[in-house]
């Protein structure tokens, strides 16, 4: 068999990312622009979206039946172990990062240029030293 260049495919099971940051997992393929789409653990409601609208993850909900009900699917995710997947992933942690320093006050943002400043004159006197 040949290799795609392509390793992550609309499936059903396929974890995806809606709305920037929720997750959500693939239900049903409806056509070749949409999918049915549920995320009971996450505050995503049941709906159809369309590919475009959509952020595929390398994360799989192994087994999940075609058409499966919202119980179903959230057991499902809980017994896949997605979201602690999903949290201990760089993606995520970029996310989460990025969030937070769109929140950061003028004065947090100074405090940060500050450490910044002390950790490079840190490194420039121990290196001067070596």
């Amino acid at each position: 068999m040949v290799q795609g260049s392509f390793t992550r495919q609309v499936e059903v099971g396929r974890v995806v990312l809606v709305e920037g940051n929720k997750l959500a997992v693939i239900v049903e393929i409806i056509d070749h622009n949409r999918a049915l789409i549920d995320g009971p653990t996450t505050g995503v409601t049941r709906q159809a979206i369309a590919y475009r609208d959509l952020i595929l993850t390398p994360l799989v909900v192994k087994g999940l039946p075609r058409g499966a009900g919202q119980k179903t699917v959230k057991k499902y995710i809980e017994k896949s172990g997605v979201e602690a997947a999903w949290e201990q992933s760089a993606w995520n942690k970029k996310i989460q990062a990025r969030a937070t320093r769109a929140n950061l006050s003028d004065f947090d943002r100074f405090k940060v240029q500050k450490l910044k400043a002390q950790r490079r004159f840190a490194l420039q006197t121990k290196k001067q030293q070596a």
